[in-house]
């Protein structure tokens, strides 16, 4: 008989869960001292609406820390790929310091 999977509430991306609402995508647990924030500026205007600008940023999710703080690294990248790609390396290098 085969095991059931767990249903997970999230996707989940090289790891850590992917929550998208609209435009903005969070990538990491908000659990963690760190999240990877990404904001979707433009579109190639197809019916796929696939992102050719974005820009992605490392937050800190310590709220004792003022929201105009939050912000460690930021970029602006032409495809969501490349935002997730350089957002798991910060990510996982601000995880390892503070692990």
């Amino acid at each position: 008989m085969a095991a059931k999977k767990e249903k997970l509430p999230f996707p989940m991306y090289k790891g850590f869960p992917l929550v998208r609402c609209k435009n903005d995508i969070y990538f990491g647990d908000p659990k963690d001292p760190y999240v990877i924030f990404i904001t979707i500026l433009a579109t190639d205007g197809s019916e796929e609406e696939i992102p050719t600008r974005v820009t992605v940023e490392l937050l800190a999710t310590d709220e004792s820390i003022p929201i105009w703080e939050r912000s460690q690294k930021k970029s602006e990248k032409n495809s969501l790929y490349d935002a997730l790609d350089i957002g798991l390396i910060w990510l996982q290098r601000a995880l390892s310091k503070k692990g």
